[in-house]
Formats: C-alpha cells, sequence, structure tokens
C-alpha cells in the first residue's frame, strides 16, 4: 500500500495542489521521522536572506531522506517554521520547485524566534516508505 491523500474540503488557490489535508498509510509502511532542518552550510553559517536559508534547509531534509532510501515523493507530513511572515509567498515558491506535486500534510507557523538569532526557517517531515523498499 502507498500512502493515501484525503482532500475533503476545497483549498486556498494560492495553495492548491502542494498539501493534503490528511495522508494514510498502511501497515506495511515505514515511518521516518526527519528532525527540525535549518539553512546553515557545513560550517554553521546561514545565508542573510531567507530563500538562501530555505534552500539549503530542503537539500539537508533531502540528504536525510536518502540516508533511508526516500525521497520528497515519500514525505506524509511537514512542518514550517518561519520568523517572519513576509517569507511565506517564497515558502510557497520553494515548495512548488522542490517538491513539485508532493501533497503532504502540512503545519506552518509563524515563531517569535529559532535556537540561533540568524536562522529564519526550519523545516521538519516525516516521511513514509513501504517496507519492501528498506
Amino acid at each position: 500500500m502507498s500512502a493515501i491523500r484525503h482532500d475533503p474540503f476545497p483549498g486556498n488557490a494560492a495553495f492548491q495542489g502542494i498539501y493534503s489535508h490528511a495522508v494514510e498509510t498502511g501497515p506495511d509502511m515505514r515511518l521516518l521521522h526527519v528532525s527540525g532542518q535549518v539553512g546553515t552550510n557545513e560550517n554553521g553559517i546561514a545565508p542573510p536572506d531567507f530563500e538562501g536559508q530555505c534552500r539549503i534547509a530542503l537539500e539537508k531534509l533531502e540528504t536525510v531522506l536518502r540516508s533511508a532510501d526516500m525521497t520528497f515523493a515519500d514525505i506524509i507530513k511537514m512542518g514550517f517554521l518561519l520568523v517572519r511572515p513576509e517569507d511565506m509567498p517564497a515558502l510557497v515558491t520553494l515548495r512548488k520547485e522542490y517538491l513539485d506535486g508532493v501533497r503532504p500534510a502540512v503545519t506552518t507557523l509563524y515563531v517569535a524566534g529559532l535556537v540561533s538569532p540568524d536562522w529564519l526557517v526550519e523545516i521538519e517531515a516525516v516521511a513514509a516508505a513501504p517496507s519492501s523498499r528498506s
């Protein structure tokens, strides 16, 4: 069984096709819970701009997924923590670019701050893949 996406309500046009209201998995699935990924490079330095940080965080997420033989297509739940509301349009654009049609269940929160005052975004995820792929 692969993940089944449930969308009983019409979505906001700006977010159409980039999330599901719910995603169901079956007993033959293995789950991967990915800790929040932030936009710092290998030296721990964050670019000053949201887009740069978000790209790095998404690329780090992709690396973690690959380590478990998974891809963005296996993501069933994502959480986005943003420090600034004005970064939401850029997040939507980057999600469409990186996730290209993947529709996980999503929660996006605006927070007062992250662990470092330089961080503008943190991205967490849950992915599911068939047990036979392990």
